[in-house]
């Protein structure tokens, strides 16, 4: 019998049994100790990793110190204190991990200033959930939905039709990650009018999402997250760093022996990233109208220390969030099928530095103070600090940003199951003093558009709103007065998290490709590509005799990723090549010679 087979065994004879209370005593309390540092696991809580590590961010690593680590199971814990390299704080990395269950008892002190204070950090040790984690279902389609070029015969994304395109979209290209449906998963990068820029395939079992530019350490880059997606609507994965010229600059994994969530990869300007991730435990869910021997996911946020991997800060929604905030029904989960009661799929820096999330399944927003980890405020659900206003209330909700005018958008799903007609994006002015929300925005579909999960709704910089259909495979770009001004499609079953529409700029480290044709009449065909070079705006073809003896023999606009250059009779020499030209003639790539 397997590992899950045994543990559904175990969980079927004790489950007149009780399982393990996940959810402190008090909700929501401070992670601040000794005045300043912030630690975590938090103090109370019940729902720790047995590979956690305990994080104490605020002080300098030489200002830790006398760090004592003692489980009721597993008695005194050897270790490590590494150092963040933002030199603002240190995590112990045990050298055993904890027992399931266990009691965790860790001290520290904290010498500033010439003041020494005491930290107590108290914590439980989770019981972990055997659940199940078969993948999301691929639907092949037929081959007319996959794309193919002669240059590059490694790479098959899929089709991409577009239905709407005017002069007036915003500059940029769009930034979408299809998977699931025919051809290819992979990061692609698109032309305003959705040819392709730049596709990166990944195995036939893994998955990419939530793909765009962002910086990383002053420096344009490009992330995205890449990994399984499970039945349950999670990943287990990790973040991806490509610079300009598609080089492998870092990969970023959760801690605390989860792994990183396709939901969110936000990169800091301190050379930090904030992810999230899923970690379901065992729980005793009968105050919720669940069993008392039942499962539940966590929805973790994690700070990582891009350069070490430390994790720095964790926040956890069972430390914070009542089980009863959920829309979803405790009983119908059960030990391989985990109560998804929170579903933490955003996060964000509000322009105060406070953290903002978003959680489907509770249809609510949290602020949250980025030292204590306490919720600030909240808005939507069933518990919210707002009064909300006509047309504000978001059902299983995706992607909370805070704008620039200090206003805030959503895309709003509101399905599944079905509670609006259809998906929108919203935009929802907050007035503290009142403690009232308003709806400023609405964008929506023609026709509607329902996507049970996923998608996002990104404010453009010349007003325009770009809008990423999540679950249905459409992605499109809008007028501040909500016009249709491109629209775009993949194959169905085709599925994007996101979309964005953002400036890029590429100049591959590898050389350009290219392909000969068959010969007609005499003449023959050139396919030439560079995949990801943006600043491509020609071709030229050399042939000749020998490798050193190489002449120009055609030269044309470029014409798409691949474009087909038809050579004159009789150019076409035992070696060839091809170069690729920039906007004022000049030569920026050459593939490699090769012998026709």
């Amino acid at each position: 019998m397997t590992a899950l087979g045994l543990a559904l065994a175990a969980a079927t004879a004790f489950a007149a049994a009780r399982a393990p209370d996940c959810t402190p005593a008090t909700l929501n309390t401070s992670a601040i100790k000794a005045g300043s540092v912030t630690v975590s696991p938090l103090s109370g809580s019940r729902d720790a990793t047995a590979q956690t590590q305990i994080s104490f961010l605020g002080v300098p690593a030489r200002e830790i110190g006398d760090v004592s680590v003692v489980g009721s199971q597993s008695a005194t814990h050897s270790g490590r204190l590494l150092a963040y390299s933002q030199g603002n704080g240190a995590s112990f990395v045990p050298s055993q991990p904890f027992a399931q269950g266990e009691r965790v008892v860790a001290r520290a002190t904290i010498r500033s200033g010439g003041v020494q204070r005491r930290v107590l950090d108290v914590f439980a040790i989770a019981d972990q959930d055997p659940t199940t984690r078969a993948p999301e279902t691929i639907h092949p389609g037929h081959p007319s939905d996959v794309q193919g070029f002669r240059s590059r015969s490694d790479l098959h994304p899929p089709v991409v039709t577009v239905t709407a395109q005017s002069p007036l979209v915003a500059p940029g290209y769009e930034f979408v990650a299809p998977y699931a449906g025919p051809g290819q998963a992979g990061a692609m990068i698109l032309e305003p009018g959705g040819g392709l820029v730049w596709f990166k395939p990944l195995p036939t079992d893994k998955f990419a999402t939530n793909f765009r530019p962002q910086e990383y350490l002053g420096k344009p880059v490009l992330t995205w997250w890449q990994g399984d997606i499970s039945v349950h609507g999670y990943g287990l994965g990790e973040g991806v760093i490509f610079d300009q010229s598609y080089a492998d600059v870092a990969h970023v994994r959760a801690g605390n022996g989860v792994q990183a969530d396709l939901h969110d990869f936000q990169l800091t300007g301190q050379g930090t990233a904030l992810i999230t991730a899923y970690d379901p435990i065992l729980c005793d869910l009968s105050s919720a109208g669940g069993s008392s021997y039942d499962g539940v996911t966590d929805g973790l946020l994690q700070e990582i220390d891009v350069k070490t991997g430390l994790v720095m800060f964790q926040w956890t929604s069972l430390d914070h969030v009542a089980l009863g905030e959920s829309f979803e029904n405790a009983s119908h989960a059960s030990v391989p099928a985990p109560f998804d009661y929170f579903h933490i799929n955003s996060i964000n820096l509000d322009q105060d530095s406070t953290l903002l999330i978003s959680a489907r399944n509770t249809w609510a927003a949290y602020d949250l103070d980025p030292h204590t980890g306490q919720i600030l405020w909240r808005l939507g659900g069933k518990r919210s600090s707002f009064q909300m206003g006509s047309g504000t209330s978001t059902a299983w909700q995706h992607d909370l940003r805070e704008l620039a005018d200090g206003a805030f958008s959503l895309f709003d799903n509101g399905a599944s199951p079905n509670v609006h007609h259809q998906s929108r994006g919203i935009v929802v002015d907050l007035d503290a003093q009142h403690a009232t929300a308003t709806l400023a925005t609405q964008i929506v579909h023609p026709p509607p558009l329902l996507a049970d999960s996923q998608g996002n709704f990104q404010a453009l910089s010349n007003g325009d709103w770009f809008v990423g259909w999540g679950q249905v495979p459409d992605f499109s770009e809008f007028n501040a007065a909500g016009a249709l001004l491109f629209d775009a499609h993949f194959p169905a079953h085709t599925q994007s998290y996101r979309a964005f529409r953002l400036p890029w700029t590429g100049t591959p480290a590898h050389a350009p490709a290219f392909a000969l044709g068959p010969a007609t009449g005499g003449a023959a065909t050139v396919y030439a590509s560079w995949n990801g070079a943006t600043l491509v705006t020609g071709w030229r073809v050399l042939s000749g005799a020998g490798a050193g003896s190489l002449r120009a023999v055609a030269q044309v606009a470029r014409s798409g990723f691949e474009t087909a250059i038809a050579l004159p009779p009789g150019a076409r020499g035992p070696y060839m090549t091809v170069q690729a030209l920039d906007a004022a003639g000049q030569v920026i790539g050459t593939a490699p010679t090769a012998k026709a």
